[in-house]
């Protein structure tokens, strides 16, 4: 009902969820179901001399045995097609020749009865390489990088930022590095493929299910009616599901040659080959200023690693030309090739990295000037987009600073590194910014107003975790009029109206503005049939003469005056009322530059004995439009920060340069942030008035949260030991 957005909510999933009602990709009951298991290289660059299957395929329970021998050669999407999401190059196909272009690349699926016999079948199987030296050190290899962009997408100098560099009176220079970085979601990867009459239905683990049906329609050349996709429920992956990765594909071809339907899911290990990862990452940062604290040159220069056969591209350095004014700007951004799989969008790509660089490379700065870092940042505060000179459609980040600054008790910060013990541990403060854009994509949902009163709100769009049932159903209702319990949220099905990626927080700008639309829309033609009415108290009145409420339209000048949509709906013998529609973003955004802001502050307490650290206390305030729904938005900054604690103290992944082998593929070695890791954590929201953006006048913020941490609590660090740590992530032996 109209008041509902802006006002706390309960997930409305959560019950499903913890009940186990809700169904994962791989949890559907599929009669007759195979199961299969990948067998993967033990060499990162070479072909497959020999392979043999024998022994495996006569094991109890198997199938067969599909390898690059016997495979059946199918179709590759054009490069410039969606599966690609803008990369240049040739998206990795398995088992279609014998080429080893990474390490723990599939070499073979087994197929059996049970998942375990699969497994065991898959130990049996033995291959013979004819290995070739890799590459996959992008620090040894920097001096083959190649740009990144072409030459009409790169961004131009502003200024002369080498000449103010050198000129300038305070300059501070240095090199920070991000490793390779790995999504672990809960929910593992893997889908189930059923074919029937020519047709296949697909069960995945997606972010986008039209994506992954225009792929498999692609590569098994069929007409994408042919194809359906069914994902309802995602558990967890932020990047890792955003374009179709391997398994669909030898899942459905499993599937087909087997006439039967097979079940193929990724084990821990897998995960860190099955899809990409953030990518090793080398970033010089040159700041200069005058003696006052005024920025006079910013370089901002990144290489990053791609893989052999792809150039995957995030932008770490575009941060840098955008938010801080300074006449002089200058970056760069180069890959190298190695010999990995692909990496892929993670969190925040490019923004987290880059300003990770440029938030520390600035508290380098203010200690230099002798300026405290959140002074500096308020005299570079740009009122104006700096790159392009656009206003900003909106931008609350000085409040932000403000605010957050005094619940965080920042006046009191004496800036003297190692100057704040706790008994045995140095205590530090830190801060840093965050900003990310705030996009709309084109969007259609689908809206069904039923006899009984309720409502049934349909789209393709995904939820990966953040509350899109919740805050889309939220926006039905505000719109509708309807109580939120009489609105049914369906999402999640390539047969549903067309939604964009569930990736880079545009889902509810685009979905809810076309759910928005489509609802108004619905109301003006029951509206119509009303006024159709001889008796109709609504037969003069203009649209803006109405409210719609507990499920009644109602004249604004008289309440009283007031019919049920259900009465509507009987008089005119209809069991239901439907409305499509699209939402798509207004060209009035162009004349402006629109992101989302945020200010972080961190508190760190350091073992001086063990270097051990302790994020004690985060305050982090965001200004990210409307906000639809604080407990969800909350619990998405919430789950920001917690991301941004792993990255900055734990999370990396460990390369075998002598092999191109991962050597932690798990959650063992693999370390990310648990309960205890985490403690007081404050996020709350500085509210943004913003008309230009979206009618709904909201911004993305799932990728915002976690975009200052890390550097904050890098920055933090220092305040509390005196050691600059350059180099992610701050682990016990570089403190002590």
């Amino acid at each position: 009902m109209a008041g509902l957005i802006g006002k706390p909510t309960k997930r409305i999933d959560g019950l499903a969820k913890v009940t186990g009602a809700a169904k994962y990709a791989a949890e559907f009951p599929v009669k007759n179901v195979a199961h299969g298991y990948l067998v993967t290289s033990t060499i990162a660059k070479g072909k497959i001399a020999a392979i043999n299957a024998q022994a495996a395929e006569k094991a109890p329970g198997v199938l067969r045995v599909f390898t690059h021998l016997n495979a059946p050669k199918l179709a590759f999407t054009d490069p410039k097609d969606k599966d690609n999401i803008g990369m240049d190059g040739k998206p990795f196909r398995p088992l279609q020749s014998s080429e080893i272009v990474f390490n723990m690349q599939p070499v073979a699926l087994v197929v059996a009865e049970t998942f375990e016999q699969a497994r065991y079948a898959a130990g049996l199987v033995r291959v013979d390489y004819n290995e070739v030296e890799s590459s996959t050190d992008t620090a040894k290899t920097q001096a083959k990088a190649f740009p990144a962009m072409s030459e009409q997408r790169a961004p131009k100098p502003r200024g002369d930022a080498f000449a103010a560099f050198a000129d300038a009176p305070v300059k501070v220079a240095a090199v920070y590095e991000i490793p390779v970085e790995h999504h672990n979601p809960m929910e593992m990867h893997g889908a189930i493929a059923v074919w029937e009459n020519g047709e296949l239905t697909i069960f995945d683990k997606t972010q986008w299910v039209n994506n992954v049906r225009g792929h498999l329609a692609s590569i098994f050349g069929i007409e994408t009616s042919k194809v359906k996709v069914v994902s309802p429920y995602v558990g967890g992956a932020f990047g890792s599901s955003l374009r179709p990765n391997y398994y669909p594909m030898l899942t459905a071809l499993a599937a087909r040659e087997l006439k039967r339907p097979v079940k193929l899911n990724y084990t821990r290990r897998q995960m860190f080959t099955g899809h990409g990862y953030r990518p090793h990452t080398l970033q010089t940062v040159k700041l200069a200023a005058e003696q006052n604290g005024k920025l006079t040159a910013i370089i901002h220069e990144a290489v990053a690693n791609t893989s052999s056969y792809e150039n995957y591209t995030e932008d770490p350095v575009s941060v840098a030309r955008t938010l801080y004014a300074c006449p002089n700007v200058a970056t760069d951004y180069k890959l190298v090739k190695t010999d990995l799989p692909t990496p892929l969008y993670m969190r925040a790509p490019g923004a987290v990295s880059g300003m990770f660089a440029l938030e520390c490379a600035l508290d380098e700065l203010a200690y230099a000037l002798k300026i405290d870092p959140l002074e500096l940042r308020l005299i570079n505060y740009a009122e104006k987009d700096p790159d392009n000179g656009k206003p900003f459609s909106s931008k609350n980040l000085r409040e932000c600073y403000r605010q957050a600054a005094a619940k965080f008790g920042w006046s009191k910060r004496n800036p003297v590194p190692r100057s704040t013990r706790d008994g045995k541990y140095l205590v530090g403060w830190g801060m840093a910014t965050g900003t990310w854009s705030a996009g709309q994509a084109p969007a259609a949902a689908k809206v069904i107003l039923n006899a009984d009163g309720t409502a049934t709100v349909q789209t393709a769009a995904s939820d990966m975790g953040p509350g899109t049932y919740t805050t889309i159903a939220l926006i039905a209702a505000d719109t509708l009029g309807l109580p939120i319990e009489k609105v049914n949220f369906e999402l999640g099905k390539s047969e549903f109206p067309n939604a964009p990626v569930h990736g880079g927080s545009i889902t509810t700008a685009s979905v809810g503005s076309a759910v928005q639309t489509t609802c108004q829309s619905l109301l003006m033609k029951l509206v119509e049939m009303e006024k159709k009415n001889a008796n109709s108290p609504f037969k003069n009145a203009a649209e803006t003469d109405l409210i719609f409420e507990n499920g009644r339209v109602a004249l604004k000048s008289n309440p009283n005056q007031k019919v049920a949509f259900t009465e509507i709906l009987k008089r005119n013998n209809l069991a239901k009322l439907e409305e499509t529609k699209q939402a798509a973003p207004d060209k009035e955004r162009q004349k402006y530059s629109i992101s989302s802001h945020g200010a972080q502050f961190v508190e760190v307490r350091v073992d001086e004995d063990f270097g051990t650290v302790k994020v004690s206390r985060v305050v982090e305030m965001t200004a990210s439009g409307r906000i639809m729904n604080p407990t969800t938005a909350h619990s998405q900054e919430m789950g920001g920060v917690v991301w941004g604690v792993g990255m900055a103290l734990m999370e990396e992944t460990l390369i075998d340069h002598r092999y191109g082998r991962m050597m932690n593929p798990n959650l063992a070695g693999y370390h990310v942030p648990v309960n205890a890791d985490i403690h007081e954590v404050d996020t709350d929201f500085v509210h943004e008035e913003d008309k230009i953006v979206n009618p709904l006048g909201v911004k993305g913020l799932g990728e915002l949260g976690m975009v200052g941490i890390p550097a904050a609590i890098a920055n933090a660090v220092f305040h509390a030991t005196g050691k600059r740590i350059r180099n992610l992530p701050i682990t016990p032996e570089k403190l002590i």
